[in-house]
Order: structure tokens, then sequence, then C-alpha cells
């Protein structure tokens, strides 16, 4: 059995207010996306990772990943649930239907290796699959458009869904196909798995397992870098 990764790097990251990619900007003396990926190649159970790129990226042929595992390379799409598809079947031409893949975010920079193990520890033998995330803390509220409360959501069994989510790989590209067909532009693997009638299972996983989003976000990133250092 294999496990591959996949990695949706199209995106522009307008949130960051940067004319650079956010997977491209600089955390700790390299790009976002370079942290992600080593993550990724340097774990023991991880065989290969397939990164879908946009179409007119110019900055993915400057780095340099030291790795005897195969890094490819396909064409993203403007949705992320388009990027992971053109991934996967980019990857069934290596890979078998029934091997597992961990699609993991470029903009995640921090996972850790104990996560990754405990993911495919736990949902190697799992129907369906599954993600890490982590409970939800705060007491949560529902706006209407104008923001103003309308309702406070019970947090109990409520989760913040991270990445990697984990699942076969013929499902998964069944599953996002469907999705994408029915018009529905899902954005994470696993809501595409739940559109199936499946249920993914919850892992829970550090709480440093950020996603770059915001200016603020690569401060706090590399402050975890630094808190994990080699014992990642």
């Amino acid at each position: 059995m294999s496990y591959w990764a996949v990695v949706p790097a199209a995106g522009s990251g307008t949130r960051m207010q940067s004319a650079v990619p956010k997977q491209y900007l600089t955390l700790a003396g390299k790009t976002v996306i370079e942290h992600a990926l080593s993550r990724l190649l340097t774990h023991s159970r991880i065989d290969g990772v397939m990164v879908a790129l946009a179409p007119d990226d110019e900055r993915w042929c400057a780095l340099e990943f030291a790795t005897n595992k195969p890094l490819l390379t396909t064409s993203g799409a403007g949705e992320r649930c388009s990027s992971v598809l053109n991934a996967l079947d980019a990857l069934l031409e290596r890979a078998d239907p029934e091997d597992w893949v961990l699609v993991h975010d470029a903009a995640r920079p921090c996972v850790r290796h104990s996560d990754i193990s405990m993911l495919i520890s736990k949902l190697s033998d799992h129907p369906v699959g599954g993600l890490l995330g982590i409970p939800v803390r705060d007491t949560m509220k529902r706006s209407d458009p104008n923001d103003e409360v309308i309702q406070t959501v019970e947090r109990k069994q409520l989760w913040h869904a991270h990445t990697p989510q984990m699942f076969r790989l013929g499902a998964l590209c069944n599953a996002l196909r469907d999705a994408i067909d029915n018009g529905v532009l899902v954005t994470d693997e696993s809501s595409a798995m739940e559109l199936q009638g499946l249920k993914p299972k919850m892992i829970q996983g550090a709480t440093d397992n950020i996603k770059i989003t915001r200016p603020e976000d690569l401060m706090v990133a590399e402050f975890y870098l630094k808190q994990q250092g080699s014992k990642h």
C-alpha cells in the first residue's frame, strides 16, 4: 500500500495583500511551500508528492528540494477542488486507485511528522478515511449578511478542519468529480466524501498546524517553527 501526498498550490492568496502568492512568501529563510513540502517529503511513509501549480507559475522552477522521492507537478485551476482533481487524475497515471492520498495545503508549513504518522496509523484500516482537525473551544456565533448575530451555535462535536486529509485515491477522485459536475465547489476533500454519504473520521492534531491566510500568520508560523526545531 502506497501513501501519496497532493498539494494544491495554484491559488493567489488575495487576503495576504501581497503581489506574491502566499505559498511563495518567505518564512524563516525559505518559502512557505518549501516548508510544507519538506514536512511531506521527509516523512518515511510518504512515497511521493504531486503539486498542482498555476499555469503561469514562474516561481516554482527556482526552488530546489533534496529528495529521492518523486516530486511531480501538474496544472492547477482557479478553484481548490479543481486543482486537487487535476492532481489526482495525474497521479492515477502512476498510482493505484486503492492507494491512500494525503491532500495538504501549501500554506500549512508547520504540520508535524507525528500528526502525519497518527493520521496514517488511525486511518489505514478505516473504510473511508479522514482528516486532521482540532475541536472548537470558543463560543461560536452565526451572523446575518450585516454581521449581526442571529444564533449561538453549539460547539460540542464542532471541529476546525485542517489538513492533511487522507482518502483512497480513486474514491476521492470520483467524489470530487461528482461534486464539481453537480456545481458544488467544495472547499475541502472531506466535504466531497460527505456528499457521497460517507463519514470521514476526525483525528485531533496539534494546534500549531496553522494555515497562512493573513500577513500576521507569518510571524505566528515562524514562532511555531522555532519552537518545533528539529522535533517535528
